[in-house]
């Protein structure tokens, strides 16, 4: 897009629109999609998964299991042996089980997230239409209504009584 976008909210609509070559009525279907090949989705970049090994040897990373480790260490060391074993048994399982749980949320939270699918309200070929929110294109029409969310940086062409909450 034209680096004069970037100061959108100075401009006036009809400027947008030119600058955006989009019209009142949105964006046609078949601009979308060209728009969206040009352009990919509206969407934030995916946090990293966590690596396995990471996650695993992030499980042995608090105070309390060095602590723990060092005097597993300190036992060989006084040559009591059996003490050594026990604490070390009782750090790895711990560990295990922490990486276990911990895997099996973070698989949880992945398949919740793409069962959810958050939709915005345009309009297309002057439609009324619901799509996902990473569809939403420089140019399209954003229709509101009390407790949506915005789907990106929008110029607000018409309002009645709007309020923003940004802490979200």
């Amino acid at each position: 897009m034209n680096s004069q976008l970037a100061t959108f909210w100075n401009l006036s609509a009809d400027q947008i629109f030119v600058q955006l070559q989009s019209t009142p009525q949105g964006l046609s279907s078949e601009e979308a999609k060209q728009r969206l090949s040009k352009y990919g989705a509206n969407s934030l970049k995916q946090k990293q998964q966590s690596h396995t090994l990471t996650l695993l040897l992030n499980q042995f990373n608090s105070p309390i299991i060095l602590i723990l480790i060092l005097a597993a260490i300190l036992s060989i060391f006084l040559q009591d042996a059996i003490d050594a074993v026990i604490i070390l048994i009782i750090v790895f399982a711990s560990g295990f089980l922490g990486f276990w749980q911990e895997r099996g949320a973070a698989d949880a939270v992945q398949k919740l997230l793409e069962l959810v699918e958050i939709k915005a309200s345009i309009l297309r070929d002057g439609k009324a239409q619901d799509v996902p929110v990473d569809e939403v294109m420089p140019g399209d029409i954003v229709l509101l209504s009390a407790g949506n969310s915005i789907p990106g940086d929008c110029l607000v062409l018409e309002s009645q009584t709007l309020s923003v909450d940004e802490a979200k």
